[in-house]
C-alpha cells in the first residue's frame, strides 16, 4: 500500500509541475556487491537528455527524452533495481551491452585454426550474444565518470562461455550537447577470437508500458539477411523492394507486420539483419530513423557497422513490470548496430567477425534524439 501512495505522490507532482520532469531512480537500488565487485548506478546528463547506467552489463536503465512540448519521458525499457535485473525471470538483455559476439552462432559451435570450439546452447540448438554469461552478465570496471562520460572496462578471460582468447574490451557511453547518445567500442585480444559487440536497449518514445507499433521507422538497408525458423541466416540476401521489409520511405511499423511472409513467420515479426548503405573505410552514417507522432520524439541512429537488427519486441508477454508499466507484447524496438549474424559459418559473408592478436575491434554507434513538430 505504501508503494501506491508514493506512486500517487510523485504523479500528482507531476501534473502540478505543468511539464513531466526527469525522476532519476535512487542509486542505492543499484549499490550492492556481484561476483566480488561493486555495481552502481551512473548518471549522466547533458543537451535535453539524461541517462541512467549500471555497470552490471554496461546496461542502459533509463533514458529522459522531451517530447514537442516538452514534457520528459523514459524511453527504454528497464527495472527500477539491480535485484531485477539479477533474479530477471522476462527479458534477458534489457539496455545490456551483448557480446563477445552478438546475435546468433548455429549449432553451437565454430572452428578457427582448425579447432572446433563448443558454446553453451542458450537458444535451442544455437549460441546467442555470447551464451550464458557474455558481456551483459558480468559486472564492468569503472574506468572514469564525469558528468556526461562513462567509461567502463572488463576483460573477459580465455575459455568464458567457450570462446578462446583474452578478450579486453573498453566501451564509452557519451552523452553530447547534440542530444546523441554515443557508444564507442575498443577491444584486443591475445589469441585468435570472434568479436561483434552492440548494445541491446530497448526504445519506446513514447515511454514505458506502450505499444510501439504506432511508431514509424525509416532503415537505409536494400537487402535483408533472410533466416530459417531457428532464425539463423540462410547464406542469402533478399531485397526488401515488395516485401514487408521495405522500410525504405518511413511508414507505421504496424503496416506489415503481420503481412503473410515466411520471413515474417520465422521472426514472429521483425527480428532480422538489414545490410546498411554503408560508405567504406568505417565512416559512420545514418542507418535508420524512428519516429512517434504523439510525442513528436525521433531518434536517429547513425553507425559504422554492416549490419543493424531491426526487433520489434515480439517475445514480451506483459508479465514482467518495469519502471513505469509492463512490458508488453510488442512495447519496445531494438535497433542494433553489429556485423552480420553467424558470419563464422557463411560464406558470402566477408567480414567472419574474427579478430587477431595485434588488431583492434573498434565500433561507433550514435542514438541521436530530436523533435518534429
Amino acid at each position: 500500500m505504501k508503494k501506491v501512495f508514493v506512486l500517487l505522490a510523485v504523479a500528482l507532482m507531476m501534473a502540478s509541475c505543468g511539464h513531466r520532469k526527469v525522476q532519476l531512480i535512487d542509486a542505492a537500488q543499484f549499490n550492492k556487491e556481484v561476483d566480488g565487485k561493486q555495481v552502481s548506478l551512473y548518471t549522466l546528463q547533458n543537451g535535453d537528455i539524461t541517462m541512467q547506467v549500471t555497470n552490471y552489463g554496461g546496461r542502459v536503465v533509463a533514458l529522459w527524452a522531451p517530447d514537442v512540448k516538452g514534457n520528459m519521458d523514459d524511453v527504454v525499457l528497464g527495472y527500477n533495481n539491480i535485484d531485477q535485473y539479477l533474479n530477471n525471470t522476462g527479458e534477458r538483455y534489457l539496455g545490456a551491452v551483448v557480446g563477445r559476439c552478438a546475435n546468433r552462432i548455429a549449432g553451437g559451435s565454430f572452428v578457427l585454426n582448425d579447432v572446433e570450439y563448443q558454446l553453451p546452447k542458450n537458444d535451442g540448438e544455437n549460441t546467442l550474444h555470447g551464451g550464458e554469461l557474455g558481456t551483459d552478465r558480468v559486472v564492468w570496471d569503472v574506468m572514469s565518470a564525469n558528468d556526461s562520460v562513462l567509461v567502463m572496462h572488463v576483460t573477459l578471460p580465455d575459455g568464458q562461455d567457450g570462446f578462446p582468447g583474452n578478450l579486453d574490451i573498453t566501451m564509452t557511453y557519451t552523452l553530447t550537447k547534440e542530444n546523441e547518445f554515443r557508444i564507442d567500442y575498443l577491444a584486443t585480444t591475445d589469441q585468435t577470437t570472434l568479436c561483434n559487440l552492440s548494445n541491446h536497449t530497448f526504445f519506446n518514445l513514447q515511454g514505458e508500458g506502450n505499444i510501439v507499433l504506432d511508431h514509424q521507422l525509416q532503415i537505409n538497408g536494400p537487402w535483408i539477411l533472410p533466416v530459417d525458423k531457428e532464425l539463423i541466416p540462410t547464406g542469402s540476401f533478399l531485397s526488401v523492394k515488395d516485401t514487408p521489409f521495405d522500410f525504405s520511405e518511413m511508414h507505421a511499423i504496424k503496416e506489415h507486420i503481420d503481412d503473410n511472409h515466411v520471413q515474417l513467420e520465422n521472426g514472429h515479426g521483425y527480428d532480422h539483419n538489414w545490410i546498411i548503405n554503408t560508405a567504406t573505410g568505417g565512416k559512420v552514417v545514418l542507418a535508420a530513423t524512428l519516429y512517434e507522432p504523439l510525442s513528436g520524439r525521433t531518434m536517429e541512429v547513425f553507425s559504422d557497422q554492416m549490419g543493424l537488427q531491426f526487433y520489434s519486441g515480439n517475445f514480451f508477454n506483459g508479465e514482467s513490470e518495469g519502471k513505469w508499466g509492463k512490458h508488453v507484447y510488442r512495447g519496445a524496438v531494438a535497433l542494433e548496430t553489429q556485423k552480420f549474424p553467424d558470419a563464422i559459418h557463411q560464406e558470402r559473408f566477408s567480414d567472419k567477425a574474427v579478430l587477431n592478436p595485434g588488431e583492434q575491434y573498434t565500433q561507433t554507434c550514435i542514438y541521436k534524439f530530436s523533435v518534429k513538430k
